[in-house]
């Protein structure tokens, strides 16, 4: 299996809170297979959100779409050198069969087909969680950090454009004390669009089902070192085959906070 980037969505139509209608997923990027369906490093993590449309949310219209794979807000319209969140790792809780979910912050992907992102992850095999966290580079294959992860745990995280095909990603677990800085380069990214995501990563074969993670925090996002609200940024609804929403996404609290909910796996 591979790992993360939002796959290119397809046109969805959807009401949130009532009824969703899924349009034709545009096809996964291609990746050789893993032997063995759990992480670390088993899944891709793709772009996604290509040719969404706006939705109407409770409360009226908003600035929404609707993705197979992607959950949270993307700032667009722009180019972007910079994101920036903060995250509390959520608990993941696990019954059966393999499951996956992965919380970070990117530049691309939305629109585009490049990604540059880094992050944390909860993934089930069977009754057992399985944390760790992460950077991608995609297409280049993901690189896992070995360090410890736990439920709970505070992480800082961000990606900037340093020039040249250059980003700098760097992912700080504060609770336990470690971060990681990488320099790494990637030829013609677009930089169109800035996120903190929640995602059901995917492998060949298409989005995994959603990991149980109950509730993920973020706070503190930015891009371009504003406050992601700046920029009126685009909320992003996880749904399913079915056109039904896999968790909910709160309203952005003081241009900077906001919830993903966990509802269903698929």
């Amino acid at each position: 299996m591979l790992r993360r980037w939002s796959i290119p969505v397809a046109v969805l139509a959807l009401m949130i809170g009532s009824l969703f209608a899924a349009g034709s997923a545009a096809a996964a990027p291609r990746a050789p297979n893993a032997a063995h369906p759990i992480r670390p490093a088993a899944h891709l993590v793709r772009p996604a959100g290509n040719h969404t449309v706006p939705l109407t949310a409770h409360g009226g219209t908003v600035n929404a779409v609707g993705s197979t794979n992607w959950s949270g807000y993307a700032a667009t319209g722009r180019t972007y050198s910079s994101v920036s969140a903060s995250w509390t790792e959520p608990t993941g809780h696990c019954s059966s069969g393999n499951q996956y979910s992965s919380f970070w912050v990117g530049l691309d992907g939305f629109n585009s087909s490049t990604v540059e992102q880094t992050g944390s992850e909860v993934d089930c095999s069977g009754a057992t969680p399985r944390y760790y966290s992460w950077y991608e580079m995609f297409p280049a294959f993901p690189v896992n950090f070995s360090n410890t992860v736990r439920p709970g745990d505070h992480f800082n995280g961000s990606v900037t454009f340093s020039g040249t095909s250059t980003f700098t990603l760097v992912l700080a677990d504060t609770t336990q004390g470690w971060s990681h800085t990488i320099t790494a380069t990637l030829a013609g990214a677009a930089r169109s669009s800035a996120e903190v995501i929640a995602e059901a990563p995917s492998s060949t074969s298409g989005v995994l089902p959603l990991a149980n993670f109950g509730t993920v925090n973020f706070s503190a996002s930015k891009a371009n070192g504003s406050s992601i609200g700046t920029f009126n940024p685009t909320q992003i609804i996880m749904v399913g085959n079915s056109g039904r929403p896999k968790d909910s996404v709160s309203a952005l609290s003081g241009g900077t906070s906001f919830s993903v909910t966990w509802l269903r796996s698929r």
